[in-house]
């Protein structure tokens, strides 16, 4: 079998997103980056890809959100103010067409983000100092930047949101990571259904990719919410991340 041939076979593709589901939900994230890159790369339509990776984000996050909140992790005052305002952005950014390129770019910027919280602001903090007020201004702000990037490339958020938390000292990585799994879900859904309304097509054909995600979903997020430290997983989510990064540069600029 040909490389060409083995990178687009569904059971390749399904090995891959079983791993990226399992890494991602370790740490409370729903991996709508990665599945979004992964699909760039392997030449899946500008359409489609946002929706199926929202419904692969509500698949992992609802599997991930239960085992951080059986665990405890879960600070509702935390996640409530990003909330407020980000649904209904996730909502309205799921409605808007937006060309292939700006897609690949917004992506692009979301995994260098990532890549970058991961490797150069690992233990970074920023003491603020804002009152409760100001935190809630603060959110509220992030909260609609984050929702309206959610639901025009299908990445659930959380991957700003998730590092934003840590480094702004605003909780622990476990309520980090639980906050971010919740976060993802509901943000996706709302993204997920404008898209339904707005630009709908069949996903049928993508069941065993619901299957290989589910699968790592309740592995990684099991031993993300009770077993393994959030810095092994981020340090295997950052190659990933490397990966992806290197992958769609070629794809922008050289093929």
């Amino acid at each position: 079998m040909e490389f060409g041939e083995l990178i687009s076979s569904p059971v390749f593709i399904a090995i891959i997103f079983f791993i990226i589901a399992f890494i991602y939900s370790s740490v409370g994230l729903g991996g709508g980056s990665s599945y979004t890159a992964m699909m760039a790369i392997m030449g899946f339509t500008v359409l489609a890809i946002p929706m199926i990776s929202l419904s692969l984000n509500v698949i992992v996050t609802t599997i991930g959100s239960i085992n951080f909140i059986r665990n405890r992790h879960a600070q509702w005052r935390l996640i409530l103010p990003f909330l407020i305002t980000s649904m209904p952005m996730a909502y309205l950014g799921g409605s808007l067409h937006v060309s292939k390129e700006f897609f690949y770019w917004v992506l692009l910027f979301s995994l260098c983000i990532v890549a970058a919280r991961i490797y150069l602001w690992r233990d970074i903090k920023i003491e603020l100092n804002l009152s409760s007020r100001g935190k809630w201004i603060l959110s509220l702000i992030a909260g609609s930047l984050l929702g309206l990037i959610a639901g025009v490339a299908g990445i659930g958020g959380g991957i700003y949101l998730v590092p934003l938390i840590i480094v702004l000292g605003l909780g622990t990585e476990k309520q980090a990571a639980a906050c971010g799994a919740i976060f993802i879900w509901l943000n996706s859904m709302l993204g997920l259904l404008s898209r339904w309304q707005y630009n709908p097509m069949e996903v049928d054909i993508f069941i065993y990719l619901v299957v290989a995600v589910a699968a790592g979903a309740l592995l990684g997020s099991y031993l993300g919410a009770f077993k393994l430290s959030a810095k092994t997983m981020d340090k295997i989510l950052g190659v990933i991340i490397l990966v992806a990064i290197v992958a769609l540069v070629r794809k922008l600029f050289i093929i």
